[in-house]
């Protein structure tokens, strides 16, 4: 710090040197014109008063003197300046040592010698997956920059609004079967989200709401809420995402968080605006869209994370049993093209009363960009393809079956191809997937009479050994003016091999529902059909 007062001081005793000079010039000048008006012979020709000449020279000698004591300075600590203020957090200063060798370079010494003194900085890793654009993912957002980014707070702004036509217009105008679609024949908020990601000192948080359909729908789905007090499904139901944690610059970055994060088994994600289609195959539709847990992100290189996660089970916001399930993701991405995504889980006892029945799932998916032209017609081509295979064994089942213990698995894939138009203005998704899942564990529970999964309905049995298969396709046409919202417009297709679906007469009792949810209501059967078709339009906004 000394040595940066020195050289200020310096500075500042030059200047003023210069300004005396400035000052004294006009005069002498101003003094010669006045002469030479009354003798223009140039006699008369007066020379600098001695004063100011014996003032500049000992303004010479004193600036001189500071020079050679900066310089001596200098010379015994080369870096001790610019360290010093780096480590204590200060401004960063300029290294005027190495941009001006006058200043400090030492006789005799060559300029590369007095730049090894300086303290390189250490190479920053690159951010995991930061080499390319990942916004052709299924799965992924679309959004390339955010509409609003701060040091502390990024925000998140979702709404998904549809509109169902179901050409078998049950009368009751319920869907089921589905995880994103639930009344036909009128406009439903599916979700209103509202949140966004907080980072401030390493410390990192994500918060999303889920007001609308899915506030009640997602809820209903997990039976792990019947064990138990303090209605864990009251508690979080506005919540689709809440977690907080802390990131450590180790390797390319390790995240450690805590809370209801995205689970991502199927591929799609979630929220429907960041996926090629609205209403995915049976793959994405059954399996986990949420884990309640604590969750390592670990990126040894920027091309590779891996996740464990510790969870309280199976999409539950609370443990159906005395075991807890673990489980974890691997994501690759070798190249801008291609992504492979494995998620595993395991150990989990998710049969509600049945602690001896324990799960285990595996899901591994590949996408392909196959196709890149900006600037042409057909701008854009991709295609995903996911395979997954699961069981459960005990408590009277297993995942090979046997005499005494039915077959209790789950086996499917589910393919898409993604086409972009005219500057990805425009997309295209064709589509669709098949499942067998005998026991029917996986299968979500038609909502006759108010039915969750905790409650279950005599009307739609899940016992070991039942058997379900179902297939299904889907058209999707996207119109992208902007990368904050897409309008879309699908057609879907969906069969199974036992009544399922809605039919004309609904599933709703006469008057509403009647007695304890899912119970049975006398001289009322659901209409159940194996297949139906529908239409969906949605307007998709994400900030």
């Amino acid at each position: 710090m000394q040595g940066v007062a020195r050289m200020k001081i310096v500075r500042l005793l030059g200047i003023i040197s210069l300004l005396l000079g400035v000052l004294v010039l006009p005069s002498r000048a101003q003094q010669a014109a006045a002469v030479a008006k009354t003798d223009p012979s140039g006699t008369a020709d007066q020379p600098i008063p001695p004063a100011v000449l014996r003032e500049l020279e000992a303004m010479k000698k004193r600036i001189e003197q500071l020079e050679g004591e900066l310089r001596n300075r200098d010379t015994r600590q080369p870096s001790t300046t610019l360290t010093e203020e780096k480590a204590a957090g200060g401004p960063s200063v300029p290294d005027t040592r190495v941009a001006s060798t006058s200043f400090v370079q030492p006789q005799g010494e060559s300029s590369g010698a007095l730049s090894s003194t300086s303290v390189p900085e250490k190479p920053q890793k690159a951010e995991p997956f930061a080499f390319a654009d990942w916004t052709w993912l299924t799965g992924s957002p679309r959004t390339k920059t955010p509409a609003f980014d701060s040091k502390f707070v990024t925000p998140e702004i979702r709404a998904d609004v549809d509109y169902v036509y179901d050409f078998r217009r049950p009368k009751d105008d319920t869907i089921g079967g589905s995880s994103e679609v639930f009344r036909s024949h009128e406009i439903q908020v599916t979700q209103l989200g509202v949140g966004g990601d907080f980072h401030y000192d390493n410390v990192r948080a994500r918060l999303m709401t889920q007001f609308g359909m899915y506030s009640f729908t997602t809820p209903r789905n997990d039976a792990s809420t019947a064990r138990g007090q303090w209605n864990l499904d009251g508690a979080y139901r506005y919540l689709s995402e809440a977690y907080g944690g802390y990131h450590f610059s180790a390797m390319h970055g390790i995240n450690v968080d805590a809370g209801i994060f995205m689970s991502y088994i199927g591929l799609f994600s979630y929220y429907n605006f960041d996926n090629w289609s609205y209403q995915p195959s049976y793959v994405s539709s059954n399996t986990p869209w949420f884990f309640n847990g604590v969750r390592v992100q670990f990126f040894p290189t920027e091309k590779l994370k891996i996740e464990p996660w510790f969870i309280n089970g199976w999409q539950s916001y609370g443990r159906f049993n005395g075991r807890s399930g673990v489980g974890g993701q691997i994501l690759w991405r070798p190249t801008s093209w291609m992504s492979i995504v494995s998620n595993n889980y395991g150990v989990g006892a998710d049969t509600l009363g049945n602690p001896n029945r324990t799960r285990m799932h595996t899901d591994n998916s590949i996408q392909i960009k196959y196709l890149d032209r900006p600037g042409a017609f057909l701008s854009k081509a991709a295609f995903s393809l996911t395979g997954d295979a699961g069981c459960e064994t005990g408590g009277g089942v297993s995942c090979f079956g046997s005499r005494n213990a039915p077959k209790q698995s789950f086996l499917g894939f589910m393919a898409y191809n993604r086409f972009w138009f005219h500057n990805d203005r425009y997309g295209l998704t064709i589509g669709g997937g098949k499942i067998n899942n005998p026991g029917r564990y996986l299968v979500l529970v038609p909502p006759i009479n108010g039915a969750t999964a905790a409650s279950g309905t005599p009307y739609f049995t899940a016992n070991p050994g039942d058997p379900f298969k179902a297939w299904d396709a889907s058209l999707t046409w996207d119109y992208m003016p902007s990368q904050y919202i897409t309008f879309r417009t699908e057609y879907n297709y969906r069969a199974a091999s036992v009544p399922y679906f809605s039919g004309r007469g609904g599933v709703t009792p006469p008057g509403g529902n009647q007695g304890s949810p899912g119970s049975v209501v006398d001289g009322f059967t659901p209409d159940l059909v194996k297949d139906e078709a529908r239409v969906i339009g949605a307007i998709l906004v994400k900030f």
